[in-house]
């Protein structure tokens, strides 16, 4: 287990991800660097910056280590679950888990369904806003082992928001320009899909079988079969026929 950092290195590793939002927010650097140098403020096991989408309500993973399932619900679920309006507060600097009434979670799909299977212990969401009030995203961090307490990390993520919140609305291309670059990204905020179902989604266009495909993806059959399953479900299409001229029509090809 390492060792716990001193207040002192946590606030000197605070300035370097204000400098990294810096940079992403002129273009200099990407969000990557910004999760990277908050990785010293607290070790996490998984973290993302994602931008909220209000054309299509949903949010937009800019940069995250979170599995599919779990980045998946994070875009298209999170702002429906049951903890968000408690951590959407503008007042509230950060949800910590350990804060988090056990009632609540109880109710919460996002921690039951998403954030128990990997076995997370601690960690924070954190909305962002930007200077006028208007909600432009948030930052997730997933930890695997409780805080401590008291924990200087927890002052420093707030005190980093307004930093976060100008990466996040301004660092990269808006919402509509990733998602005509972005034939996936588009299909995942228009149906919900996770970047495995896309995957799977842009093999159909072939006419390949489950068995055909799990090869090419390196996951069983099964696998290929429930994720179809979820497709089919989430996009409301009767067949994979159907399913392939939705990829086709969103330009979704299978790679190479």
């Amino acid at each position: 287990m390492a060792a716990e950092r001193s207040t002192a290195d946590i606030l000197d590793a605070a300035v370097h991800v204000r400098e990294a939002a810096r940079n992403a927010t002129s273009g200099a650097s990407g969000l990557d660097t910004v999760l990277t140098a908050l990785s010293e403020v607290m070790e996490y096991d998984h973290a993302s910056l994602t931008r909220w989408d209000p054309v299509h309500r949903c949010h937009t993973t800019l940069a995250g280590s979170y599995p599919d399932d779990a980045t998946a619900y994070i875009e298209t679920h999170l702002h429906h679950d049951p903890v968000f309006p408690v951590l959407r507060s503008p007042a509230r600097g950060g949800l910590w888990l350990s804060d988090v009434p056990r009632q609540l979670l109880a109710t919460s799909p996002g921690f039951q369904e998403v954030l128990r299977p990997l076995g997370i212990e601690g960690g924070v969401a954190q909305c962002l806003f930007n200077a006028d009030g208007r909600y432009v995203g948030m930052l997730n961090v997933s930890t695997r082992r409780p805080r401590r307490a008291p924990d200087p990390a927890r002052a420093v993520v707030t005190l980093l928001t307004e930093a976060l919140a100008a990466a996040v609305a301004r660092g990269g291309p808006p919402p509509e320009e990733a998602t005509a670059a972005d034939p996936a990204a588009d299909a995942r905020r228009r149906g919900g899909l996770s970047p495995r179902e896309v995957q799977v989604l842009a093999e159909l266009t072939t006419g390949r079988t489950n068995k055909e495909i799990a090869e090419r993806l390196c996951i069983t059959p099964r696998t290929v079969g429930t994720h179809v399953e979820h497709i089919l479900a989430k996009l409301e299409l009767p067949n994979r026929a159907a399913a392939a001229a939705r990829a086709v029509a969103w330009g979704i090809e299978p790679s190479r």
